[in-house]
């Protein structure tokens, strides 16, 4: 084991080890705090900062921070690493990879030279460098990366913002359901995917919600595409049942135990995965998996702990749930920033912070990233908080945003973003839906010429039928 120290002033700081080092040098969270790995002072955090700069890349290659023999995560991220990718960054440090990406991403040729790279990258040196960087870095390297995929619509492209409609209800009605997704279709959302998550996990309840949301998007024609979001075996058999299978969801983690308290492992995912494709329902790409995370998982699950018997900081174990993402080749994944609630993220700071962090590490890893602007109504957060993170979001490129009916998902019980809200930073920002869907907005007279969804009363009189339908 490694030990790392850094003098500052008189004081002299020891980290035993990169696993603790990585996890005193993260940014001031609650579920760090619960792991009993945080830093004890801001003196202690920025010296393992420091330390952390100075620490070349190759040593994660060569210094798993969850072991290799014992994790199928791990064994993922080395197996697959591309050396050839690495070789153009594998002189630097920690600290000296912060500094070339922010070099490339001030270049014209920025979005080239962060993807002929991405590969080379694994999550723990992803995760490292973000612990170095300020807010504005997270968001200007973010922003520099482009990351597309595609099924009926394709997202992630420069310029644009799109969101899942999350029609979600207590009961699983069909009615609640059709209004929500009829109103969120009516205030321009739901181009990156039209998903609910069910009430049950019942295989009849799912293929009910199924042939729903396939029935509204076939008798309006709209280029996007569904999801259910039930477990991975659930929608497996489905696909064998001759469901209308869109997309294939799971939650998954970034350890192999957590991971199985999830009920999957590798194998089952990428069986999965060949399964959706095997379907061909896409129209402009075959991107069939939509994945969830989010930071603190893996300690509520108890599976939090690496090399040495040492608690990981949940960011370092967030980062590397993408490299399972990545092996999917997904068309969506998100973080559920503030989903999982105070013990793991405790206020409006934190959750902006983790936010901007998970976005800028799996878009660098080469995902098409988005984000469930969102918490619980136990912590210490309002709209306010999720109207700024909204907004540096959009800043960041990110590729989507997840939408409910008034901010307020009656089903899970926590606050999200409205229909209104992404109205709100695709006009501040300049931002535009998927391209083909909003074709299908303008081709249905929904849109004016500056590009605006119209208001309801704008509407012709079909649409306005429709809106009363909601």
């Amino acid at each position: 084991m490694t030990v790392y120290q850094q003098r500052i002033g008189t004081v002299s700081y020891r980290f035993d080890g990169l696993v603790e080092l990585l996890a005193k040098a993260t940014p001031l969270r609650s579920g760090d705090e619960l792991a009993g790995c945080a830093a004890h002072s801001d003196a202690e955090r920025a010296a393992a900062q420091w330390a952390l700069a100075e620490v070349p890349l190759a040593t994660f290659l060569e210094d798993p921070v969850v072991p290799y023999e014992t994790d199928e995560v791990t064994r993922l991220i080395i197996d697959s690493h591309d050396r050839a990718a690495f070789r153009a960054i594998s002189h630097l440090t920690v600290g000296g990879l912060r500094d070339w990406l922010l070099a490339v991403a001030a270049t014209d040729a920025a979005a080239v030279t962060l993807a002929s790279v991405s590969t080379g990258l694994t999550p723990e040196m992803v995760a490292a460098v973000s612990k170095l960087m300020r807010n504005q870095d997270l968001i200007a390297v973010a922003r520099a990366t482009e990351v597309r995929a595609g099924f009926r619509t394709t997202v992630g492209l420069p310029g644009t913002l799109a969101t899942r409609l999350q029609p979600n209800h207590p009961t699983d009605d069909p009615r609640g359901i059709a209004a929500a997704v009829l109103d969120g279709l009516l205030l321009g959302c739901g181009d990156a995917v039209i998903g609910i998550n069910p009430a049950t996990d019942s295989p009849r309840a799912t293929a009910d919600l199924l042939y729903l949301l396939d029935e509204v998007r076939q008798r309006f024609d709209i280029p996007t595409q569904s999801c259910v979001l039930s477990h991975v075996t659930t929608t497996m058999g489905l696909i064998e049942a001759g469901a209308p299978v869109d997309l294939v969801f799971q939650s998954i983690a970034g350890t192999e135990g957590a991971n199985t308290g999830f009920g999957v492992n590798m194998s089952l995912l990428r069986e999965a995965n060949a399964a959706g494709k095997s379907l061909r329902r896409g129209t402009v790409g075959d991107n069939v998996m939509y994945l969830e995370t989010g930071q603190g998982s893996a300690l509520s699950a108890g599976a939090h702990l690496g090399t040495g018997g040492k608690p990981v900081d949940q960011q370092t174990l967030e980062t590397r749930a993408y490299a399972v993402a990545r092996d999917l080749d997904p068309l969506l994944v998100n973080t559920v920033v503030g989903f999982i609630g105070p013990e793991y993220l405790y206020d409006g700071k934190q959750i902006i912070r983790a936010g901007l962090e998970d976005h800028f590490c799996g878009k660098l890893l080469g995902l098409p990233m988005g984000v469930d602007v969102c918490y619980t109504n136990h912590a210490e957060a309002d709209q306010d908080d999720m109207d700024n993170l909204l907004t540096l979001l959009g800043a960041a490129g990110c590729a989507f945003v997840i939408a409910v009916p008034g901010a307020d998902d009656v089903m899970l019980g926590y606050q999200s973003l409205a229909y209104h809200d992404a109205l709100y930073v695709r006009k501040v920002l300049g931002l535009r839906p998927a391209p083909e869907f909003e074709a299908w907005l303008d081709r249905l007279g929904m849109l004016d010429a500056h590009g605006r969804v119209r208001p309801v009363e704008a509407l012709s009189s079909p649409l306005r039928a429709l809106a009363s339908a909601s």
